[in-house]
């Protein structure tokens, strides 16, 4: 089993807090990971409510379903039973010991008030994103953290091509469609992961039927990855209410299948743009609604977005178990200057990061990162350039260029 950078972090939460939840995209390894916990580390009963026996039991008597689990026990797929939340919030709020239950959720719960505020105070969230580059290498990826430390590491020790990065690109991170080497098998999985996210886990949210646009929308939306988000655009080119759009991209978004980078604010009001981007949780996915293998994506000039893309979900990942947990942006002015990524660490520093699909990088790379250093001052630690290149190259004061494969990499020193 590929071991996830996650677990320590999970491990930590257990030990203080009564109730965790573990939340992410369905088949992204939620199960195997508390499986693998509770047979070693926190010893706990399982059950899944994918199970309809136990579905059923719980609908019936969710407050007597827990009286008959004594001990600790973990419930997998947690969204199918919603009521379960005001049951465990009965039972902890009169024995708060750690660890006593593990949840799983495939819908976040953060996009559901309802259920996240009903155990404010006892429950941490932790998310579970699709394989990183680092744990599919064996590695814990720490590049988020060492972009804030004084001194930046030498270039990492292997190179990378290309048409690897593609590839990588290509297969995503869904332990799933990275196990299939056949193209042909992967998109069939692909083909079947979005219908049974649109025809069972949206609808069980959202319990309506007809979301006949769901489809186009997703297709839409991996066309244009990453933009500006813009919904009187979208509803005009689906010819669907403003309304219902925003429905379904909380529907969406609720799945794990797109999220959104905020615009980054500071305190300089109406200086920057503040729409967020629109961005797809896995390039796997997205690669496949683009119809996208290696020769088309060089072809049709797809590298740019997808590269981006895949670096704004690669430090999304390393966020979750990273030391600094920094938050992310982006960076927009209103004449036009911008930053593909923005981290902000609880102090207020400042990593400005920008990705090219070039081989080479020149001074006009940098612009956007000058100006993001001019704006926010002394916050500025840093910035960097992302390419699809081998060498790491000074550009002036706290100015970079790195490989892509830094993100992933052991480093030299």
């Amino acid at each position: 089993m590929i071991r996830r950078n996650i677990r320590s972090n999970l491990l930590d939460a257990l030990a203080d807090t009564p109730v965790v939840l573990l939340n992410g995209a369905r088949q992204t390894g939620k199960s195997t990971l508390v499986k693998a916990i509770v047979s070693g580390e926190h010893s706990a009963r399982y059950v899944t409510l994918d199970d309809v026996s136990v579905l059923g039991a719980v609908r019936h008597d969710a407050a007597g379903f827990l009286a008959g689990m004594g001990g600790p026990v973990v419930v997998d797929e947690i969204q199918r039973a919603p009521e379960l939340f005001m049951a465990i919030k009965s039972d902890v709020d009169s024995n708060r010991r750690p660890g006593r239950y593990l949840l799983t959720g495939s819908a976040n719960v953060l996009l559901l008030p309802n259920l996240s505020e009903s155990l404010a105070g006892r429950m941490e969230i932790l998310s579970l994103w699709p394989f990183s580059q680092g744990e599919l290498a064996g590695i814990k990826d720490t590049f988020v953290d060492i972009l804030f430390e004084k001194k930046l590491p030498g270039r990492p020790p292997k190179k990378e091509d290309r048409i690897s990065i593609l590839d990588r690109i290509i297969a995503g991170g869904y332990p799933e469609a990275v196990s299939r080497t056949s193209p042909a098998r992967r998109r069939a999985w692909f083909d079947s992961y979005i219908t049974t996210i649109l025809h069972r886990d949206v609808r069980d949210i959202a319990n309506i039927e007809g979301l006949t646009a769901m489809p186009r929308l997703l297709s839409l939306i991996a066309a244009r990855t990453p933009a500006l988000l813009n919904f009187a655009e979208l509803s005009r080119t689906l010819a669907i209410p403003q309304t219902t759009l925003k429905r379904y991209m909380m529907l969406l978004e609720a799945t794990f299948l797109i999220q959104n980078l905020p615009a980054w604010s500071g305190h300089l009001g109406k200086r920057l743009v503040k729409a967020p981007k629109l961005i797809m949780c896995d390039t796997g996915l997205m690669a496949h609604l683009l119809g996208a293998n290696r020769e088309r994506i060089i072809s049709a000039g797809l590298i740019g977005p997808l590269l981006e893309n895949f670096v704004i979900m690669e430090l999304q990942k390393q966020i979750t178990w990273s030391e600094t947990r920094p938050k992310m942006f982006h960076f927009r002015t209103q004449t036009g200057q911008e930053v593909d990524v923005l981290l902000e660490d609880p102090a207020g520093r400042l990593i400005g990061i920008e990705v090219k699909a070039s081989t080479t990088v020149s001074a006009q790379d940098f612009k956007g990162l000058k100006a993001l250093a001019e704006t926010t001052g002394s916050n500025f630690v840093r910035g960097i350039v992302l390419y699809t290149g081998n060498e790491s190259i000074p550009f002036g004061a706290n100015l970079y260029a790195l490989p892509v494969n830094a993100l992933w990499s052991e480093h030299e020193g």
